[in-house]
């Protein structure tokens, strides 16, 4: 049985939404509805927020969540192996802080792509089925391989659909991101890249070095907060699901 850890990195500041993590959802700190979801999965060694910020720190706490604070990062993904370089594991999940309708299931499909032995990093993807989202260089798009790799990640429409085709489908990416142990270290210690810097997409940097990431598309959607407009459409999906 391999360990998995789970990491959700966390910072206070955002250009468009500060102290988000804080931001209160339905009486509720975003960051403990992010938590309580992933801690609904079975099977998940460890639970931990990765933060650079004491607020942020002290509320985790409060709840009674697990907490660790990190230096300065430049990405996500730096935060989750910060959090867990010196933990002994098999598999990290980096679910996103502003990811407060995560499904359980979708944590569960995406441990699942490394029963593969081959595969070292594996995402989310669903099937877009909003025109208006094809277009939005708010939702990034991924095309991938007969092997469900990656080929590309773009805020463009991918692919572009010359002859204006019924039958091209287009997949939204979902930002939670597994990794072996191993390639989360390989990862961070690689160069950021020209097309990671030209869409502002870190998933690129292991692409464009030769690397591999297995894309497994699942039927659940997931609304991330970006905006403060964000946390009411987040509570009237809460609503319906009750």
């Amino acid at each position: 049985m391999k360990k998995v850890i789970v990491v959700i990195p966390s910072r206070y500041g955002s250009s468009r939404f500060p102290g988000k993590p804080l931001a209160m959802i339905a009486r509720k700190p975003m960051i403990e509805r992010v938590y309580e979801q992933v801690k609904r999965v079975d099977g998940i060694g460890k639970v931990v927020v990765a933060t650079d910020d004491e607020r942020i720190y002290d509320v985790v706490k409060q709840f009674g969540g697990e907490a660790v604070m990190t230096g300065e990062c430049s990405c996500g993904t730096e935060r989750v192996y910060e959090a867990v370089k010196k933990e002994s594991c098999d598999i990290v999940i980096n679910v996103q802080g502003d990811e407060p309708l995560i499904k359980a299931e979708m944590i569960r499909k995406l441990v699942s792509a490394f029963e593969e032995e081959t595969v070292v990093m594996a995402t989310l993807c669903k099937e877009i089925v909003a025109a208006v989202d094809i277009e939005s260089p708010d939702i990034v798009k991924v095309a991938r391989d007969k092997k469900n790799d990656a080929l590309y990640f773009s805020r463009h429409a991918i692919p572009f659909n010359r002859d204006c085709r019924n039958d091209v489908k287009y997949f939204k990416h979902i930002g939670i991101y597994g990794y072996t142990k191993e390639f989360l270290q390989t990862y961070v210690n690689l160069p950021r890249t020209p097309l990671e810097e030209a869409e502002n997409l870190e998933q690129l940097r292991v692409l464009e070095h030769g690397y591999k990431i297995r894309v497994v598309e699942t039927r659940f959607d997931s609304i991330g907060v970006d905006r403060p407009e964000d946390v009411l459409r987040v509570e009237s999906e809460l609503l319906v699901d009750k």
